[in-house]
């Protein structure tokens, strides 16, 4: 059974992973692509932290975050593999765009990098509703 301080938490990172969804939407109509792209890996992360929640678990960098729920939710088959690759290939655009100086970024790159970010929301979405139903 699942305390109320997780399932709090949970809630209000999905919440967030949507506000930074939305953020990157409007990111992409300005035609501000690299920020978009921060956005949607932010969003993914955020997804990622609301599932780790229920777990009582957190991590200081990044990559505990994105290695604990690969390992416990993608390895395990909750999540499909497709998934993981959702984390790579946002975590990869997020590091060009926010880094390397002369990274341009593209609007059909940046669509669907939010797309894909979309999809990893709305499956964590669905993870959460069974497990919070289920408690």
């Amino acid at each position: 059974m699942l305390n109320e301080k997780c399932i709090t938490l949970s809630k209000y990172r999905i919440e967030e992973a949507r506000d930074f969804l939305n953020s990157g939407k409007k990111n992409l109509s300005m035609n501000e692509y690299k920020t978009a792209n921060n956005r949607a890996y932010y969003s993914v992360f955020h997804a990622m932290r609301s599932v780790l929640a229920l777990d009582e678990v957190d991590f200081k960098k990044h990559s505990g975050v994105i290695a604990y729920f690969r390992e416990h939710y993608v390895k395990t088959g909750i999540f499909d593999r497709k998934y993981s690759d959702i984390i790579s290939s946002t975590s990869l655009i997020r590091t060009k765009s926010d880094y390397d100086d002369f990274y341009v970024a593209d609007r059909q790159e940046t669509a669907e990098l939010l797309e894909d970010a979309e999809k990893f929301i709305i499956a964590v979405e669905k993870y959460l509703n069974t497990v919070f139903e289920s408690s």
